[in-house]
């Protein structure tokens, strides 16, 4: 169990449509998550709304080593998620907006989408509870002897709360293949990790139960992959869970209601100019020759235009009949 932060300083083996493909994933969450924030800002988004800006490279480089059959499971910061695993950004914008034409119908808002296709289950409101579920989904795949894997997505709030620590035991005990990723970008809802935690470094919590685990520079989009491959391969070859702590950044509030006077704003800026993620990809694709200036320029062209017509779809989408209220409702019998 490594202490040390895993980092990679060089492209490794990576073809060019593998690099400008990661390129492209993190700047649609990026300018998808922009938009979603202006219009949070016109009143066309309600409730919460969590921005998954600054931390596009963790759920990109875990994504890269998805499988076919892989499932997924978040907490509420999950339209990054949603984006990178194949789901229509047309839907998740209607969703978020409220309307009929978004993946919970427009009944369940930026917390709750969900998408069996996709094996992406939620997007979930309450701190911590989507863990046990994650390890319930990959106890199915262990009983019917498949070799897929559940990543399962909390961050360093969450990494307080009790049932974290009987799931961990579970998993173990019955060697479940499941990747929990710790999305520590800090702060939680707005308490630095320093004043929550008496341990500086989060994955070494499944020593106790016997889970390998380490931390990953989750602002280098590669170093998430590389790393991201060893712990499924881990999972996929019977050895039970792992743990891996994504050291990342959010950039803005911890929701749109959130003036984030918790920290400076030099602080926010610093990380902006020196940990970018998606500056840091795109400079070293530049420097290795991958690819020219003017091939992502033509991706940002091209995210731009993803992003307007998810938009349109969203307002052109008619809001819920009244009707639905009483539809996909659970009532016993």
């Amino acid at each position: 169990m490594s202490g040390k932060m895993t980092e990679t300083n060089v492209i490794p083996d990576a073809s060019k449509a593998e690099l400008l493909g990661y390129y492209r994933d993190m700047l649609l969450v990026r300018r998808f998550e922009e938009k979603s924030g202006q219009l949070y800002g016109m009143g066309l988004i309600g409730g919460f709304c969590h921005l998954y800006i600054g931390q596009e490279a963790v759920v990109v480089g875990v994504e890269a080593v998805a499988q076919e059959g892989d499932k997924r499971i978040t907490a509420y910061r999950d339209h990054g998620h949603m984006l990178v695993c194949g789901m229509d950004p047309g839907g998740v914008m209607a969703e978020l907006t409220g309307r009929e034409g978004g993946f919970s119908k427009g009944k369940g808002g930026s917390m709750h989408m969900f998408s069996k296709d996709r094996h992406f289950y939620g997007g979930h409101g309450i701190v911590g509870a989507q863990v046990p579920i994650g390890a319930g989904l990959s106890f199915a795949d262990r009983y019917l002897g498949n070799s897929c894997v559940t990543f399962t997505y909390f961050g360093d709030g969450a990494a307080n709360q009790g049932q974290i620590y009987e799931t961990f035991n579970m998993a173990s005990l019955w060697k479940l293949p499941v990747v929990f990723v710790i999305e520590n970008n800090q702060y939680a809802m707005g308490t630095s990790l320093a004043r929550a935690s008496s341990t500086a470094q989060l994955f070494t919590r499944g020593r106790a139960f016997d889970i390998p685990g380490e931390m990953v520079d989750g602002m280098d989009v590669l170093a998430v992959k590389a790393r991201a491959s060893a712990a499924a391969k881990h999972c996929r070859d019977g050895h039970g869970p792992y743990i891996l702590e994504m050291m990342t950044y959010r950039y803005r509030g911890h929701s749109m209601s959130d003036p984030a006077k918790y920290r400076s704003r030099e602080e926010v800026q610093r990380v902006r100019t020196e940990r970018d993620p998606i500056n840091m990809l795109r400079d070293a694709i530049l420097q290795s020759g991958a690819a020219v200036e003017a091939e992502l320029k033509a991706i940002d062209s091209e995210i731009k235009i993803v992003v307007s017509e998810a938009e349109k779809f969203a307002r052109e989408s008619p809001e819920p009949d009244a009707d639905a209220l009483w539809t996909d409702i659970y009532l016993p019998s």
